[in-house]
Formats: structure tokens, C-alpha cells, sequence
């Protein structure tokens, strides 16, 4: 199965926004990957759907699709390699994202482990991974430990090529967790030396027409919004816009 290509449309629809048409070209390549019995397809395709299910907040298919790719994973004997790294990551981002914290972060822990011991420390997946485990632990209200990754994310997304983009998502989760650890009010001043920063990493891409930067734009306008930028909100929104609009 030729996979490259399919996620080469996949792609196509995300640049559109299109996530009906990118869940159907995944449900239909699945149903394939299964038919012709490719795992490791089976395996790719579920991660994505992972993803995608999580976006749209369809809770039931998220989790439809995080025990069929643990089961793949197991069929392939594949359980300690950078690949089952990266589900598991996949698989603890959705449980965060519907409130599973606590069953997050042992998935997190693993996946570092396999991560750090393969992956150079400057390679982007770890820093990703550091975000994701710092979004947890704050969840959790374990602060210390979630600024700690924070820092490490941080470091890691400073020696990356258009690593600014990582680091301003990153800038924009320690604002909510430093509003969760001390209160919005007593907070005020360090958050919004937060929002600067990150408002000032995203502005380096300003003209940039990837579908990558749109998400990023579209993924940040809210928060910014949330904290009183309001101009700056509708200015990221309008970014992504005409980036898919010209898509």
C-alpha cells in the first residue's frame, strides 16, 4: 500500500480544513489496509484517525481507534520501537484530551523512555513529547515537575528548523498552567509576558502560506482571545483563513 501517497492527499484536506473528507480517505484506506492485511498500514492509519477523531471530538471513535492500534502494535511485536513510541504519545494525548489524565502520563513515560533512548536531544518529536507530559503533569497539578518540561520542550524547539512555531505553542501552555497553578489574577503579569513572547515567535512566520502555520494560527487565536488579545485573535483567524482559502 502506498502510504506516502495517501497521506499526500490527506494532506490536501487538512490545507482545506476539510476534515470530512480527510476522516472518509482515512476510514476507506483503513478498511483497505485491513483487507489486504498490511499491519504496518493498519497501524499508520490508525494513528491518524487517532488524531483526527480527538480534533473533532468524537470521544467513542477516539477510542475505538487507540485499542486497535495498541492491538496492532502488539500483533507487529513492535512495542519498544520509536514507532510504538509515537502511538503511545498518540494514545496519551487522547486520553488527556478527554480527561483521562492519570492514564496519560504512564503512556507518556514510556514513550519517553524508548524516545530518549534513541532520538537525538535535538530532535522535534522529543520536544513535542516534553510539551504533551508538561500538559499533563499540570493537570494534575503536579506544577513543578510540568514547568520542568516545559523548559526541556523549550530547549529542544530552540534548535529546530521553524522550531519558533513549537515554542509559541509551548509559551501559551505555561499561561495556563501558571493560571491554574496561582489564579488568573495573581498570575496577570507572568502570563501576559507569556502571551508576548509567543505572539512574537508566531509573527516571524507572519507571511508564510503552509497549511502548518494555519493550524498553528487557528490553534493559538482562541487562547489569545481568551486572555483579552482580541486583535491579535481575529489576526491569527485571518491568517489561517486566507492560507486555506488559497489553498
Amino acid at each position: 500500500m502506498n502510504t506516502k501517497r495517501i497521506l499526500e492527499k490527506l494532506d490536501s484536506y487538512f490545507a482545506k480544513n476539510d476534515y470530512i473528507g480527510a476522516e472518509r480517505h482515512l476510514k476507506y484506506w483503513l478498511d483497505e489496509a485491513q483487507a489486504s492485511k498490511d499491519e504496518r498500514a493498519e497501524l499508520l492509519l490508525c494513528n491518524e484517525l487517532i488524531g483526527l477523531s480527538r480534533k473533532i471530538t468524537k470521544e467513542e471513535q477516539t477510542f475505538f481507534y487507540t485499542s486497535l492500534a495498541l492491538d496492532t502494535l502488539k500483533r507487529l511485536g513492535m512495542e519498544e520501537s520509536i514507532s510504538a513510541a509515537t502511538t503511545y504519545i498518540n494514545v496519551a494525548t487522547a486520553y488527556k484530551a478527554f480527561g483521562k489524565a492519570s492514564s496519560s502520563l504512564p503512556l507518556f513515560e514510556r514513550a519517553m523512555d524508548i524516545y530518549e533512548k534513541n532520538l537525538s536531544d535535538t530532535d522535534s518529536r522529543l520536544g513535542g513529547l516534553y510539551n504533551n507530559m508538561a500538559l499533563t503533569l499540570s493537570d494534575l497539578e503536579r506544577f513543578e515537575e510540568a514547568y520542568s518540561f516545559y523548559d526541556r520542550a523549550l530547549s529542544v524547539m530552540a534548535n529546530i528548523e521553524k522550531g519558533e512555531l513549537e515554542q509559541a505553542i509551548t509559551h501559551l501552555n505555561i499561561a495556563s498552567t501558571l493560571e491554574a497553578e496561582k489564579g488568573l489574577l495573581d498570575a496577570d503579569e507572568e502570563i501576559h509576558k507569556r502571551l508576548d513572547e509567543a505572539s512574537s515567535l508566531l509573527d516571524v512566520y507572519k507571511y508564510d502560506t503552509d497549511g502548518y502555520y494555519a493550524f498553528v494560527c487557528e490553534k493559538c487565536a482562541s487562547v489569545f482571545g481568551y486572555y483579552g488579545y482580541f486583535l491579535y485573535e481575529n489576526e491569527l483567524k485571518e491568517r489561517a483563513k486566507h492560507i486555506y482559502e488559497g489553498s
